[in-house]
C-alpha cells in the first residue's frame, strides 16, 4: 500500500529554528505517571513512538528545582547532575527511534505544594498553592532576588538538558500548571512592579526567560513556547485579545509555539464533553501573527483534519498526546496508506489516570502502553507461534476480542465463539449511552483486524457447555464471558445484599442497556460504583423525561473521574439537566414506593419517593463456563483454561483489553513462578553513606 497524495502535506518537513522535521506529526509533551520513578519504561515508550513515525517526541514536564515539586505526582525532574542520566536515556531512546527529542522545562510556580522538597512554594503573590489537591500550602510573593534565581535556574535546567543530549528545550506558560502563566494571569498577578499590572509587565518574565534560553542553546537546539491561549474566564484570565498581544511583542522570540488551553481540563476534554479539533476557534488566526511554525492539538485521528488544520493556516504541526499514545504508529499508518489499521483515541481520558494516580500510563485502545519496557509488549508486533495448539476464546467482547486478535497476530489457529448477535460484549452496549460513541472504536478496531486474519475464526450465536467444548477437541480455552451487574445493592458501602420487598421496580445498567426502562416516572439511581456508569444513566433518563435523583455515599457523583479530569463536568451538566444529587447519603432499603436512605456521616436515617431503582453497585463475573472447565482441566481432559477480562474480575474496559492481551502474550511462554515478580522495574540505588 502507498500513501493517499491528499496527505502528502502531512509528510512535508519543518524547520523549528536549526532542526528540521522529517514530517509534521508532533508529539507533544504529556505525562505518563512513570515520570522519575520508572525512566527506563518511558524511555522505551517515547521510543516506540518515534518508530512509529512521530517526527519530534517530549517528555513530560520536566521540574527544574526542588522549589518547583509536584508531588505526589511523578514527573521527571532535572534538579541536578543526579537527574541527567535517566534523562539522557530518553533522548537516546528517541533519537533511536528515529525522532527528535523535546524536554518540557517547568517551574510549576503555583502548582507545586512542594510536599517532597519541602521548599516554600513561589508565585507572583502571597496565594493558596493551585494544586490539585487542595493542599493546605500557600506560596510567597516573590522576589526580584526569587525571579533572578529562576531565571539561573532555567538556565541551568537548559544547559543540562542540552547535555542529554535534546533537539528541542520548551519554555512553559500553559495549562495554569507553569509558573509563567501564573504570571501572565490577571487570575493570580495582582502585583504592582514592572512584572504586575499591564500586559506588557505580565509577560516580562516570560520575555526574559525566552531571551535567556535562547542565548543559553545558542543554535545548538531548538526553543519552544508552550503557552495558555485562553483561560475561557474572560477579562478575569489569559484572554484571546491578549494572546494577541503577546504575539505582537514575542512572537518571533521562540522557535516554535505550542498553543495550548488555560488548563488541562479544556485542553485534554473527553470525547464525552467534546468533540475532535474542539481548539480550533481559540487557535485559529494565531499563526498569522508570527513567522515561526506553530503546533496545537485536538485529539486528531482523522488525516482529512489535520490536512484541512494545514491547508487553513491553523497549524503547522499536528500535536498529540493521546492519539499517540492510543496509536504510536499513526503517522506511519497514515504514511503506508494503512488507515483502516489506526487505533483510534476513544478520548476516554483512561491514560490521565496514570498520571493521577501516579501509576504507569495505559490505554484502553493500546493495550501495551505503558508495558513496552515491563514486560516487551509492542503495539504493532509480537513475537511468533511457538506451538501449532489451537485456541477457542469464549466472548466476544474487549478482553474476548483482543486476545483473539493478538494470537491471530502471533500465527495461532483461533476460534472465537460469540453467544450473542453482534461482537463487541459491553463495549457495544456501552457505546450507545450518552456521550460514549466514540468508545465504539475499540470494537472497530479490533473486528477490522481480526477479519484480515485467515487464522481467526468467528461464530456468532455460538454457546457452550463444558462438554461441548471437550468433545469438540478443543485444547486451551479462554473464557472471556464478561460480567454482569449486581441487583441486591452489594458494592463498597453494603459488602452484604440490602433489603428490596419483591414488588420494587428494582434495575440494573444491563436492563437499561438492553431496552427496559423504569415503571414509574420518579427514579433513584444508587452509584456506589463511582466511575462513570452512574452519571451517564442519569443524563440518559433525565434526557428521556424521568424525574431523576442519584443517591451516592461519595460526596460527588462518579467520583472516580476526577481521575480522568471529568468530575466536574459530570456535576455541571447533570445539574443543568435536572437530575437531583442526593450525596453523603446510602440506601439501606428499597420499598415498592421509595428508598430507605442514611447520612453516611452522621447515620441519620431518611426516605426518598421512587417509583423505581437502578442500582449501580458491584459486576459478578459470568464464570459458570470458567469454574467447569477449570475442573475438565483438573481430571486431564483439557489441557488448559483461563478467565480473562470481566470474567475473571471486573474492571475497566482497559483493564479487559489489557487481560486479552496478557493472555495471548503469555500463551505457550514459560513462565516464572508467581511469587517472583513477572516484569521489569527499576529500584531505586541507595545512596552512599548514612
Amino acid at each position: 500500500m502507498s500513501r493517499d497524495p491528499r496527505y502528502d502535506i502531512l509528510f512535508e518537513p519543518v524547520k523549528i529554528g536549526p532542526l528540521t522535521t522529517k514530517n509534521r506529526f508532533f508529539q507533544v509533551p504529556h505525562c505518563n505517571g512513570m515520570g522519575y520513578r520508572d525512566p527506563s519504561a518511558q524511555a522505551e515508550m517515547r521510543r516506540v513512538k518515534a518508530e512509529g513515525g512521530w517526527s519530534v517526541v517530549c517528555t513530560e514536564q520536566v521540574e527544574i528545582h526542588p522549589t518547583s515539586d509536584i508531588a505526589p505526582f511523578i514527573e521527571l525532574r532535572i534538579w541536578d547532575e543526579q537527574d541527567m542520566p535517566a534523562l539522557t536515556r530518553i533522548a537516546d531512546a528517541i533519537h533511536e527511534g528515529g525522532g527528535l527529542a523535546g524536554i518540557e522545562l517547568a517551574h510549576n510556580g503555583l502548582n507545586a505544594p512542594n510536599l517532597y522538597s519541602r521548599e516554600t512554594p513561589l508565585g507572583p503573590g502571597h496565594l493558596p498553592v493551585a494544586a490539585f489537591h487542595h493542599d493546605p500550602v500557600q506560596a510567597r510573593m516573590m522576589t526580584k532576588q526569587d525571579i533572578a534565581d529562576l531565571r539561573r535556574w532555567h538556565r541551568n535546567a537548559v544547559r543540562r538538558s542540552l547535555e542529554c543530549g535534546y533537539d528541542l528545550v520548551y519554555v512553559y506558560a500553559g495549562h495554569a500548571l507553569g509558573g509563567i502563566h501564573h504570571f501572565l494571569s490577571h487570575r493570580y498577578n495582582q502585583r504592582t512592579d514592572e512584572y504586575g499590572g499591564s500586559l506588557l509587565n505580565r509577560m516580562r518574565l516570560l520575555r526574559e526567560i525566552l531571551e535567556d534560553t535562547q542565548e543559553e542553546v545558542d543554535g545548538r537546539a531548538a526553543v519552544a513556547c508552550r503557552i495558555t491561549v485562553d483561560e475561557r474566564l474572560g477579562d478575569a484570565g489569559i484572554s484571546r485579545p491578549e494572546m494577541t498581544e503577546v504575539l505582537h511583542e514575542l512572537g518571533e522570540l521562540p522557535d516554535l509555539w505550542d498553543f495550548v488551553m488555560g488548563s488541562w481540563e479544556d485542553d485534554s476534554n473527553t470525547s464525552r464533553f467534546g468533540p475532535e479539533g474542539e481548539q480550533e476557534e481559540y487557535v485559529a488566526g494565531l499563526k498569522a501573527l508570527t513567522t515561526k511554525p506553530v503546533v496545537g492539538v485536538g485529539r486528531f485521528t482523522s488525516p482529512d483534519t489535520m490536512v484541512r488544520q494545514i491547508r487553513a493556516g491553523i497549524l503547522d504541526l499536528i500535536g498529540a498526546a493521546r492519539p499517540s499514545i492510543a496509536d504510536p504508529f499513526l503517522p506511519k499508518k497514515i504514511e503506508e496508506g494503512r488507515l483502516i489499521e489506526i487505533r483510534e483515541c476513544i478520548g476516554c481520558n483512561i491514560c490521565v489516570s496514570g498520571d493521577f494516580t501516579m501509576s504507569p500510563i495505559r490505554c484502553t485502545q493500546n493495550s501495551s502502553m505503558g508495558e513496552e519496557f515491563r514486560r516487551g509488549w509492542h503495539p504493532e508486533r509480537s513475537r511468533a507461534k511457538e506451538s501449532d495448539s489451537t485456541i477457542l476464546v469464549v466472548g466476544a467482547g474487549p478482553a474476548g476480542l483482543e486476545a483473539a486478535r493478538v494470537l491471530g497476530l502471533r500465527g495461532y489457529q483461533v476460534a472465537l465463539a460469540e453467544g450473542s448477535r453482534e461482537l463487541g460484549g459491553r463495549v457495544a452496549r456501552e457505546c450507545k449511552l450518552p456521550g460514549l460513541s466514540a468508545w465504539g472504536r475499540v470494537l472497530d478496531y479490533r473486528q477490522q483486524a481480526i477479519s484480515s486474519m485467515s487464522n481467526v475464526e468467528v461464530f456468532m450465536e455460538s454457546t457452550f457447555e463444558a462438554e461441548d467444548v471437550v468433545e469438540f477437541g478443543f485444547d486451551h480455552v479462554a473464557v472471556a464471558t464478561g460480567s454482569s451487574w449486581r441487583r441486591d445493592g452489594v458494592a463498597r458501602w453494603h459488602t452484604h445484599p440490602i433489603e428490596i420487598a419483591e414488588q420494587a421496580d428494582v434495575l440494573t445498567p444491563d436492563d437499561l442497556m438492553a431496552g427496559r426502562r423504569p415503571s414509574g416516572k420518579r427514579v433513584v439511581i444508587f452509584d456506589d460504583d463511582h466511575y462513570y456508569m452512574a452519571g451517564v444513566l442519569a443524563e440518559m433518563l433525565a434526557g428521556e423525561g424521568f424525574d431523576t435523583c442519584v443517591v451516592t455515599p461519595a460526596s460527588q457523583v462518579s467520583p472516580w473521574t476526577v481521575n480522568t479530569m471529568e468530575v466536574i463536568k459530570i456535576q455541571r451538566r447533570l445539574i443543568e439537566k435536572g437530575v437531583e444529587l442526593r450525596v453523603n447519603t446510602t440506601i439501606n432499603a428499597i420499598t415498592p414506593s421509595s428508598v430507605v436512605t442514611e447520612c453516611a456521616y452522621t447515620g441519620a436515617a431518611g426516605e426518598l419517593a421512587a417509583d423505581s431503582v437502578v442500582l449501580v453497585t458491584a459486576r459478578l463475573p459470568e464464570d459458570a463456563l470458567y469454574v467447569e472447565l477449570a475442573q475438565a482441566q483438573a481430571d486431564g481432559r483439557l489441557s488448559s483454561v483461563r478467565g480473562i477480562g470481566d470474567a475473571w474480575a471486573p474492571g475497566t474496559i482497559a483493564n479487559a483489553v489489557w487481560s486479552g492481551r496478557k493472555y495471548a502474550e503469555e500463551f505457550d511462554a514459560t513462565l516464572p513462578p508467581n511469587d517472583v515478580v513477572q516484569f521489569r522495574r527499576e529500584v531505586t540505588e541507595l545512596a552512599r553513606g548514612r
